[in-house]
Parts: C-alpha cells; structure tokens; sequence
C-alpha cells in the first residue's frame, strides 16, 4: 500500500465535510444527511485531487461536550485525527455565517503544530459572500470557496493543499491479491452492542472507534490497515473494516439506520473473511443466522466468534449448543469454524486472527485439473449418480474455474436432471477431502451442445 500524507476534515456538524470526503475520494463512501452528528468515528479513504494523491479523514462534527458523554467521545477521535494529519482542512457553512463553536474550533486549531486550510463550504452564489467575509476574523488568510456538493472551487482546493502535501506521498507497492502475503481483509459483523468497535480497538491495542453502553454507536463502515505480529510466522498486514449492528430488518425503520446497515452488507461484499461477532450473553438469535447466511450467499470465507466469553455462564454447554445449532442452521456450509473470545481481556484475538488467515487460504485455494479428475473418479465410484426414469446420468469431468470463492464446473450429459441431493455430495466431498474446509463452494452444471438441437 502507498504511504501518502494525511488531509484531515475538521468542522462543527453539518457544515459538509462528510459531503467533501466523498468527493474526494470520488464515492459515497461516508454516509450523509441533513440531521447533525451523522458522522461518530473517524473515517479515511484515498483521495486525488487533480492528480495529488492523499488519505483524507472524514471526522466527527467538533462539539464542546463532556468527555464521558457520546459527543465528548466522537470529539476525541477528530482530536486524535488532527495529531496524525499533516494538514487540517477546517470547514465552515459560509451560508450560516460564523457561529460561536466556529470562534472555538479556530481557538483549538490555532494552539495545534498542524497547518490548517480555511474552507467555505456552501459558497456558491451570493447567500454565500457574508460568512466568506466574517471568516476573515478566525486568523487563517482568505478561506477557500467551495461547494463540496457541487464541485465548485477544487482547483483552488488543490492549489490551498499542493504547497503542505508536494512530495511526500511515497509510490504505491504492486499488491498480488492471489498473495499469501497480500493484506487480508477482515470485516466485523453482528448484532448491534456484541462488542464489534470494542473487539476492533483491542485487537488495535488504541481506542480507535467510539464504544460506550449506547445500542448502534458506530454508523459507517471503517476501515483501518494494520499489521499484525503473528506469534507463529511474523508481521502480517490486516485491512480490518469495523461495521453498523445488524438488527432484523422488521425493526429497521429509520433512514439513518437502513443506511449504516447498507453500508455494512457492502463491506460483506468488500470483504475475504467475515467475522461473525455474538455476544455470548445473549447466545445464538435467528439474526445471526440470518447474517451469516448472507455472508455465505456473497461467497466470503467465514468464521464465528462468541465475544464477552470472559462473563458467560455455564460455557461447555453454551458452546455445544451454539456449534449445534450453527451446523444445523447453516446445512450448507458445515463446521464453519467457531472461536470464544473477549474484546475486554483480549483473550483468543491471536487465535481468531489465526483461523481468519486460515479460512482465506482456503477460500483461494487452486486445485490442479489432475487431482480434482482423480478425486472425481474415486466419488464417481464410490457414489455413481442416479438414474432418473432408468436414464442413465453421464458426468465426464469436473474443472476448477475460479478462487475467491472457489467454483467448480462439472461437465455431463443429462445434468439437469442431477438432483440437489447429489450436487451437494459432490460439493461436501470437495470441501472435505482437497483441503477446502467450511468456505463456500460453487458447482455449475454444464452439458454439451446438441449440433442436432436444431
């Protein structure tokens, strides 16, 4: 991964910065709307503006909140961006004018070592003129003029940011996704409250993402590259992606809600193994189930891990239960791999680690034509296919088309007809005897052409 200077977004809620982090980053990446305080945690992505390449860090809107409260955490995450940027982006709505939480922002800017960059956002037109001209008074030159929603002013924006970012971002690294050594991307899902942020700043060794008793603090999808010292072969490089709890859907009513949880199915999509958090204290809902049928759907490696084990009661039982009523619930994918672990005490995060890394060189496993041909053979044998009405199936071969999920074609005659019953004991063997272990695997059915068909 490229190594590029940091851009930070600093600005009290609601003046656009999430709006301009998108742009930046040329997607909807952060989530927005009109409501203040959308924003919790601190969110990077890649940023080019007009060939200038940086990370930008969408933050939290700044408010003078105790430290102990909700508004007091997220405020000390944009604390903790502004230490790490090399240049801060401060935002204000020149349509609203300067407020008094402006006037404190400069303050605490103004006794930091980061440059900072005046950004009037909303400048468009002339509602605009009277805030750009009251934000002379915080003492940060002439403010650039923009529409973050609209485009406007980035030429500016870029000429405002080229003299602190020229030079320092370093080339990017050529990365082999097929790469044992390539970074592994690891989403958190579950439940909201199952200790997902918590289990993320652990395993982090900082408080990177906002916790506390609330239900549903985290919003966005974050995610976060890292390196992780593992005790058997060393450092290995983990994108980790933090996501929104995942309630039924029946009870999700409010847009901000459906949004985060949107976003957290699109890093399922993103992700090559999918951590399935539960909360140990609650056991296993249809919920989670329904999550983790979903991951399996998506063809991503999974692994399950129950948190706060550190306070479960009566565990061996709890633990057999939960492994019966996953191979039970998930018929299709038998013996997905089931850790305990405590996001408090950091007990089993290696071991998750270890098992993630493990599921994902399955789920990119390669088996060559010859072997997979000799196993068919021995399948056939074993279990010759049915036939239907006296008709006999014929298989020929089976090939391996792809990885990441792994999917097999399987060539014959009469191949519709092969039942669902047969197509899932053709996969289970696969899984079971050529190393592909409870990753999800796909078999497509493919006859030859009729040349009299017609």
């Amino acid at each position: 991964m490229a190594h590029l200077p940091v851009v930070a977004i600093i600005g009290r809620p609601n003046v656009g910065k999430s709006t301009l982090f998108n742009r930046l980053v040329g997607k909807k990446l952060a989530l927005v709307d009109d409501r203040p305080g959308v924003t919790r945690d601190r969110r990077e992505g890649e940023a080019n503006l007009i060939g200038l390449d940086f990370r930008v860090v969408d933050t939290a809107g700044y408010e003078d909140e105790d430290t102990q409260s909700l508004p007091g955490r997220m405020r000390q995450q944009t604390e903790a961006a502004l230490k790490m940027a090399d240049v801060a982006l401060f935002m204000i709505d020149a349509r609203v004018g300067l407020v008094p939480l402006d006037e404190e922002i400069a303050r605490w800017l103004r006794g930091s070592t980061t440059p900072v960059v005046l950004v009037a956002n909303k400048a468009e037109g002339r509602a605009g003129e009277a805030g750009v001209l009251d934000s002379l008074t915080l003492g940060f030159g002439d403010p650039v003029q923009l529409s973050a929603e609209h485009g406007e002013g980035m030429g500016d924006l870029f000429e405002a940011l080229f003299p602190h970012l020229e030079g320092k971002a370093e080339p990017e690294e050529e990365i082999d996704l097929d790469d044992p050594a390539a970074p592994l991307k690891l989403a958190i899902v579950g439940r909201p409250n199952a200790g997902k942020s918590t289990l993320v700043n652990r395993i982090l060794g900082e408080d990177r993402m906002i916790t506390g008793p609330e239900a549903g603090i985290t919003r966005d999808s974050i995610a976060i590259d890292w390196e992780w010292n593992d005790p058997k072969s060393g450092p290995r490089k983990v994108r980790l992606i933090d996501t929104a709890g995942m309630r039924k859907r029946a009870n999700v009513q409010d847009k901000l809600e459906k949004l985060s949880v949107a976003d957290a199915l699109h890093a399922i999509d993103f992700a090559e193994v999918v951590v399935l958090l539960l909360d140990a204290t609650r056991g296993l809902e249809v919920q989670d189930l329904k999550i983790a049928d979903r991951v399996l759907q998506e063809g991503r490696a999974l692994v399950i891990a129950m948190n706060k084990w550190d306070v479960a009661e009566d565990a061996s039982k709890l633990f057999n239960g939960v492994r019966a009523a996953l191979d039970e619930g998930l018929a299709q994918v038998k013996g997905v791999p089931l850790l305990t672990v405590s996001a408090v005490t950091g007990k089993g995060i290696d071991q998750l680690l270890g098992a993630a890394f493990e599921v994902r060189e399955a789920w990119s496993r390669r088996v060559s034509t010859g072997e997979l041909n000799r196993w068919f053979e021995r399948a056939l044998e074993a279990n010759p296919p049915p036939a239907p009405g006296g008709k006999r199936i014929k298989l020929r071969y089976v090939t391996q088309a792809k990885t990441r999920p792994p999917g097999f074609v399987l060539f014959g005659t009469r191949v519709d007809q092969l039942p669902e019953s047969y197509q899932r004991y053709l996969v289970n063997g696969i899984r079971r005897d050529l190393g592909f272990g409870a990753v999800p695997v796909r078999l497509t059915l493919r006859a030859p052409k009729n040349p009299f068909g017609n």
